[in-house]
Order: structure tokens, then sequence, then C-alpha cells
């Protein structure tokens, strides 16, 4: 009876710790995913693009599988890779993040300029684009899935920069949550802003109340209007997180003065109006990182499309050739 109330003693015990880390890697996901909000605005923006234009019936399983492909990224590349390089390669981990911020404002700057300039490439891009309805959900989900991953990069990145250094596994665990939990948030999120239309739709043609079919006829006329305002803002969203991976990254290796001037600009405008200080300094520095990001991205359009863009091109052709 004693070696069982010890064994029993022993469980207790064990269940108490297990409950502990539990709490902890809560808490350290919780924190984690707080300091990735900024990003999370930029990822549910950028998102709705990608299924707008197709058929409504196909928006939610498209974004399905957008979802998935984010999980993917998060848990079985990022995931590993964040703990491999922050264990044994840490310098690594902001050049790469910079690469990827460079991408981000690559996409920017091509999306202002295609609209701000309509070319002869625009229009090469719009016959190369697949008129199969099968293949144009692909071609989208692929691009979505693309970007994802710069996001899911930073996102995970900030993550493990506010977890405390503990065991490996409660690491991976506290990563995990954060990639499962954001991954919802996102995702749910535009779920529901590509089809709050339809709702719309059937509150304005089903609802009883005059009220409620004046409140959905009032959603369908605003929805496309929305959807603009975001595709707005995700292009701007790709040149702020893109610039401001670049600003943070060049400190990051040694050289400050960027951000410096950009932390000092910001301060002295925030105290010049002298109100809402926190507000003003963080749309300054979100400001400054657009056009640097923008400035980049433009540098970097001549370099991706004349040198990469063939490239590229041909390792597709390559591929879709029949063996």
């Amino acid at each position: 009876m004693s070696g069982l109330l010890a064994l029993l003693d022993d469980v207790a015990a064990i269940a108490k710790v297990a409950a502990a880390s539990v709490d902890d890697i809560a808490t350290a996901a919780a924190k984690a995913g707080s300091k990735t909000a900024a990003v999370l605005i930029d990822d549910a923006a950028v998102t709705p693009a990608y299924v707008t234009g197709l058929r409504a019936s196909r928006e939610l399983p498209m974004i399905w599988r957008i979802t998935l492909g984010s999980l993917k990224n998060k848990l079985l590349y990022l995931l590993p890779a964040a703990l491999l390089l922050n264990s044994y390669a840490p310098w690594l981990i902001t050049p790469l993040l910079m690469f990827g911020g460079a991408y981000l404002c690559f996409e920017g700057a091509e999306k202002i300029l295609h609209s701000v300039f309509p070319h002869a490439s625009s229009d090469v891009e719009q016959d190369m684009t697949p008129r199969d309805p099968t293949r144009l959900e692909a071609a989208r989900v692929a691009g979505a899935i693309k970007t994802d991953f710069i996001l899911s990069a930073e996102i995970m990145t900030i993550a493990l920069s506010v977890i405390p250094d503990t065991a490996l596994w409660m690491e991976a665990a506290t990563l995990a949550l954060v990639a499962v939990g954001i991954t919802a948030v996102v995702y749910g999120t535009v779920a529901m802003i590509v089809k709050m239309d339809d709702i719309g739709l059937h509150l304005a043609t089903t609802a009883h109340l005059p009220a409620t079919r004046a409140f959905g006829r009032g959603l369908v006329v605003f929805m496309p209007h929305l959807l603009a305002i975001l595709s707005t803002v995700g292009t701007a969203a790709m040149l702020w997180v893109g610039g401001n991976i670049i600003l943070h990254g060049v400190e990051e290796l040694g050289w400050g003065w960027p951000y410096a001037q950009v932390h000092h600009l910001a301060e002295a405008v925030a105290q010049a109006i002298g109100r809402l200080h926190g507000a003003v300094t963080w749309f300054v520095t979100a400001f400054c990182a657009a056009v640097l990001g923008l400035g980049l991205g433009l540098l970097l359009i001549p370099v991706v499309t004349k040198v990469l863009g063939p490239l590229i091109a041909m390792i597709s052709g390559a591929e879709q050739k029949p063996h």
C-alpha cells in the first residue's frame, strides 16, 4: 500500500510539473502572438486579393487550401528551421529575413508600378494568366502561400525572439501554438471578409424585417469597396513590413544609422504635434519604412524581371515538358 501511495504521489508531482509547463507555454505563446499583431494585420489584408474575381463557391475552398499551406509553411518548414538556426547558426536569421523583406518590397513596388504606369509587360502578364478556372485557382493559391511564407517567417522569428530560453521542446511547443493560433485568427478573419457579401445578399433576399434587408443590401454595396481598400492596404503593408525588416536587419548587422534617423524623425514629429504620441510615432516610422520599401522594390524590379524572371520561366518550362 505504501508503494502505491508513493507512486500516486509521484504521478501527482509529474502532473503538477506538466500543468505548470502547459501554463508557461500558453503564457509565452500569448506574449509572442501579441508581438506579431502588426504582421497579422498585413497578412489578413493581403490574402483577400487572391480569392477575388473567382466564383463565390470557390472562395472558402481556396481559403482552406491557403490555410493548410500556411500551417505547412509554419509547422513543417519554418518551425524546425527557426529552432535549428537559433541553436546552430543564429547569425543567418537576420540575412534570411532581409531577403524575405526585399521580396515583399519587390512585390509591393511591382503592384504600384503596374497600376500607375500600365505598360506592355502588364499585357503580357495578363496573356500568361491561366484562362482555365482550375489552373487560375491553383496559381492564386500558390501565390498566396508563397507570400504567406515570407510573412510567416517574420511571425515565427518575432515569436522566437520573445520566447525565453528554455528547453527545446518547450520552445517548439510554444512556436507550434503560436503558429496554429495565428493561422486560425488570420484566415478565419479572411473567410469572414470574403463571404460577407454573400451574407448580405442572403439577408437582402430572405430576411423578414425591412431593416435587416436594408442592412443586407448595404453589405452587398459596401463589400467591393472594402475589398478594394484591403487590396490597397495589402500593397502598402508589403512595403511597410518589407522596409521595416530591412531597417531592423541593417541595424542588427551593425549599421544602425538608418533606423536611428527614422526613430529621431518619428520622435520629432510626435513632439511637434503634441498629441497621440504613440500613434504618431508608429505612423511616421511605418511611412518611412514604406518609402524605403518602395525605393528598394523599384530598384529590384529590373533585377527580378530581367534576370530572375527568365531563369524561373526556363525552370518552369523544363518541368512542364513531357518526359
